[in-house]
């Protein structure tokens, strides 16, 4: 199978699409707004088709607290005529679900007018969100493993979609690992550059297209000036760091589970007993967990000189703990 055309040089051709700076930049602006749409139009797979969309306020990194979010709130106009309401977010995975859940809580939210409820009759606009996770996925077995998940209200009992009009659609860009001769339709072809821009040196004979080539075209690093430049290399180092703190935190509770595992069979078998295993095993895990959690905020504050507030939500642990860890090392240095 073909590979991807790999460029040698230090200095890339083409931007890295999903750091914040080159995600911005290529889908984030109305002369470009014909890139975002054939990229929605294929995550849809059939069931909408976009023609036009106007961009409402764009949250991007900087405007808030998160750590590497791109937010565009968009109105879409489908072939029908129709309006709806999408968010695509290009994010970090902090209480993903959750946070995605409050993002569309308050489009439908923000819809209501401030009077005349009864003569609007709850006529909510259809809204979706999208979130391109770049080099991670669920936690769950059973959900780490597909590209994409279209998630829509269902009946748990019998699995019929109870209400379509809200839906979220999650792309886990790691698992996408077709190569260019396997590519098969626009969602593959967008799904390969997204994952594989900033590593090629031409455009592939198979992304030979009107809207792929305007893609390189803008995608195109030389054509970043000096200050463009910066800005895009302080994203990507961003994003390289983010990277660094999540395969960091996988090892580091991947080993605190194995730690745990291993001290609870121990305990079981001396204490002889089903119950005792059992027992064993959580307390193992529970403490092997806690000494890890304490040496990835130990690495986060010693090595990162990240503030208590990111450690929180990066290490996932309360602010009395990240206190705790920091309080011991300065009395550890005394």
């Amino acid at each position: 199978m073909q590979q991807p055309i790999i460029e040698s040089m230090s200095e890339p051709v083409y931007i890295d699409l999903v750091s914040d700076y080159a995600f911005k930049r290529i889908f984030g602006s109305e002369p470009n707004k014909d890139l975002l749409i054939s990229l929605l139009n294929g995550l849809f797979r059939g069931r909408k088709s976009i023609v036009d969309l106007l961009y409402e306020k764009n949250e991007h990194v900087g405007d808030s607290e998160e750590i590497g979010t791109v937010i565009f709130d968009l109105i879409c106009t489908a072939d029908n005529g129709e309006k709806f309401v999408i968010e695509v977010q290009r994010t970090a995975q902090i209480n993903l679900k959750k946070r995605m859940l409050y993002y569309s809580s308050k489009l439908i939210a923000d819809q209501a007018p401030k009077g005349k409820r009864r003569a609007w009759n709850y006529a909510i606009t259809e809204v979706y969100i999208v979130v391109l996770m770049d080099g991670f996925t669920f936690s769950q077995a059973e959900e780490s493993s597909a590209v994409i998940h279209d998630i829509c209200l269902c009946n748990r009992e019998t699995g019929r979609v109870f209400y379509e009009e809200l839906g979220f659609i999650y792309v886990q860009l790691r698992n996408f690992t077709k190569v260019e001769a396997e590519l098969e339709n626009d969602l593959d072809r967008w799904l390969y550059v997204l994952r594989n821009m900033s590593k090629l040196n031409k455009i592939p004979v198979y992304l030979k297209k009107t809207i792929f080539e305007k893609l390189f075209k803008i995608a195109e690093y030389a054509k970043l000036n000096k200050e463009e430049r910066a800005m895009y290399d302080v994203s990507l180092k961003r994003k390289w760091d983010a990277e660094a703190v999540r395969q960091y935190q996988e090892q580091q509770l991947s080993e605190a589970i194995q730690k745990g595992l291993e001290t609870g069979i121990e305990q079981g078998i001396e204490q002889g007993i089903e119950q005792g295993l059992k027992k064993g095993i959580k307390e193992g895990i529970e403490r092997g967990a806690e000494a890890k959690s304490y040496e990835v905020v130990e690495n986060l504050i010693n090595e990162l000189k990240l503030t208590d507030d990111i450690i929180v939500r990066v290490a996932e642990v309360s602010l009395d703990f990240v206190q705790k860890v920091r309080a011991d090392l300065a009395r550890d240095k005394k």
